[in-house]
């Protein structure tokens, strides 16, 4: 008799608010709740600069921050933890992070910061178990935004409206967004937030879906 994978009898947690990720999994047929982490972002950011570590070991502290503090709360669960960071310049390891922005004012000033320019989106994700990491991933999507006019800008923040307060840099490519930009380069799942291939295979090999 097949013996049955660790985890499959688990149920599958979303430790985000982030309604990009979850459209990723619903669309990928992946049945899971939702449960955002209050954790804070704001301090671990200040520490690791403070600390000079880069974007990527960042986002990967805050993406299992998120899946412990809803692990805690839920030990049988696999929980999903997800993290992006938004790095300007050719170095993905350089000084500007970007986080989301507050409002429209401040979605269209991070945006004339970032036209013209390249940046790169650290994306971090993990699983946990009870107190066990099972499965870490990352990706760092380049995107090269182009040089828009005022016009466009305003005409952009009014046609997307709040929708640009959910993404650290202020646009959705699956929407009016990906007018923003001359060259996308990396994983279109992990510009959205996850990186979904990855995420899928370590399901499937915990017997959390068909094979």
């Amino acid at each position: 008799m097949a013996s049955t994978p660790e985890g499959a009898d688990s149920p599958l947690i979303l430790a985000s608010a982030s309604t990009a990720r979850a459209a990723l999994l619903r669309a990928a047929g992946v049945e899971f709740t939702i449960e955002p982490a209050a954790v804070d972002e704001a301090a671990i950011k200040h520490d690791y600069r403070a600390a000079g570590r880069d974007a990527l070991a960042c986002a990967t502290a805050l993406a299992e921050a998120k899946a412990r503090a809803v692990a805690a709360r839920h030990p049988e669960a696999i929980v999903i933890g997800a993290d992006q960071i938004l790095v300007a310049g050719e170095e993905w390891a350089g000084e500007e992070w970007f986080d989301k922005p507050g409002d429209l004012a401040e979605a269209a000033a991070q945006l004339r910061l970032l036209r013209g320019r390249d940046h790169i989106l650290v994306t971090a994700a993990c699983a946990i178990r009870g107190e066990a990491r099972l499965w870490r991933a990352n990706a760092m999507p380049k995107l090269t935004m182009r040089r828009f006019g005022e016009a466009f800008l305003t005409r952009y923040i009014e046609a997307e409206g709040n929708a640009v307060l959910g993404s650290v840099g202020a646009y959705r490519i699956e929407g009016a967004g990906v007018q923003l930009f001359t060259r996308i380069e990396g994983d279109h799942f992990a510009i959205l937030g996850l990186p979904l291939l990855e995420l899928l295979e370590f399901m499937r090999g915990r017997g959390l879906l068909g094979e």
